[in-house]
């Protein structure tokens, strides 16, 4: 095996835990390693602990056990504004009384950086953020959308080894945010900065992101890239959390290598790939994504397992049809159909049979 070198542990998290009463940790254990020029976005429920771990990592909060390093050297006790850090906040954090270019030199200035160098890093940092002709306004003269690329031009003007994102585009409508969302990635690919991101939003995670970790009750559930936290999750939690998803309860009743049968609640059976359950008889909730469940004969895959349904509602979601319906005993399971001319029309109370590849269906821990 070849040793990771200092540029792939740039931001390392050793068995760090943080506790505000002595007692609750609110981060349990983590361990966490990063490469220099990578997105990676921290996502989970509110109270997950994700936040914490960013206020760690910037200084504004200290680990209880543990060590932070940034590219090789310890952190922990190095106040915010000697560690390199920018920061981009949801609430822009702009100095109302300043201008924008005085935003931005501020932390230049506090750097002991002269005029002529300000200025220059100043127009770069405002022109990557396409907000050059704004730089004698003040931040009330500025919509929300226009102060968000402030508060990231001066995060990145004094060029920080890692730059933080708390909830940044949270204040902003969707399709605003949606826009915002690909101007940062598109920042980090051409910059090639280190960028630690956080989010509750799980589209936001998934657009932007080279990996996720999803917290939950203070811990890492699963930390991979999007396609693999969405196609494989590791367990219930981030199957639920990670978009929509189906959820049928049942018991293992055989387990041999890489498949497994599952006896439903209501007593059907199916196949499905055994993720993290291991014996006969296990309690098991199987995961299967709505858009991989079919119910057009010649569009079932090869080896598809099928089961009697009913459709209860048909919702009309522009590109696509979000059919309800009751699937062995579940009122809550969906199928999702690509809205196209010649589309196969349902309607409520309508039988059919639905099907899915085994390999689609994920046998998980119980919730």
């Amino acid at each position: 095996m070849t040793a990771k070198t200092g540029a792939d542990r740039f931001v390392e998290f050793d068995h760090v835990q943080k506790s505000y009463d002595g007692e609750t940790l609110v981060v349990k254990d983590l361990n966490l390693t990063m490469p220099k020029g990578e997105f990676l976005t921290m996502l989970g429920p509110s109270g997950s602990g994700k936040t914490t771990c960013l206020m760690m990592l910037a200084g504004f909060e200290t680990a209880t056990h543990g060590e932070i390093r940034l590219d090789g050297q310890p952190i922990n006790m190095v106040p915010p504004h000697k560690r390199g850090i920018g920061m981009v906040f949801q609430n822009y954090a702009l100095f109302p009384h300043m201008t924008v270019g005085e935003n931005l030199s501020f932390p230049l200035e506090v750097r002991g950086l002269g005029k002529s160098e300000r200025e220059a890093k100043i127009k770069r940092a405002l022109d990557m953020v396409q907000m050059g002709s704004f730089i004698n306004r003040r931040p009330a003269q500025l919509s929300g959308g226009q102060q968000q690329r402030i508060a990231l031009a001066r995060a990145l003007v004094f060029d920080p080894s890692l730059v933080l994102m708390d909830e940044p585009l949270g204040a902003l409508d969707k399709q605003l945010r949606e826009h915002m969302q690909f101007e940062i990635k598109h920042l980090h690919e051409s910059l090639g900065i280190t960028v630690v991101y956080v989010t509750h939003d799980q589209g936001e995670a998934l657009t932007m992101s080279d990996r996720v970790a999803v917290f939950n009750d203070g811990r890492i559930q699963q930390l991979a890239p999007p396609a693999d936290l969405y196609e494989r999750p590791d367990n219930s939690f981030v199957a639920q959390f990670i978009g929509e998803n189906n959820k049928l309860p049942g018991t293992v009743e055989e387990i041999s290598g890489d498949k497994c049968t599952v006896r439903l609640d209501d007593g059907e059976i199916i196949d499905a790939t055994p993720v993290n359950v291991s014996q006969k008889g296990q309690r098991t909730l199987v995961s299967i994504r709505p858009e991989r469940v079919e119910f057009k004969p010649e569009m079932m895959p090869e080896g598809a397992h099928t089961v009697d349904a009913t459709v209860l509602e048909v919702i009309y979601m522009g590109d696509i049809l979000r059919v309800v319906l009751r699937v062995a005993g579940s009122d809550d399971f969906v199928m999702k159909m690509r809205n196209t001319l010649g589309q196969t029309r349902l309607a409520a109370g309508q039988k059919i049979k639905v099907g899915w590849h085994p390999q689609d269906a994920r046998a998980l821990d119980p919730i």
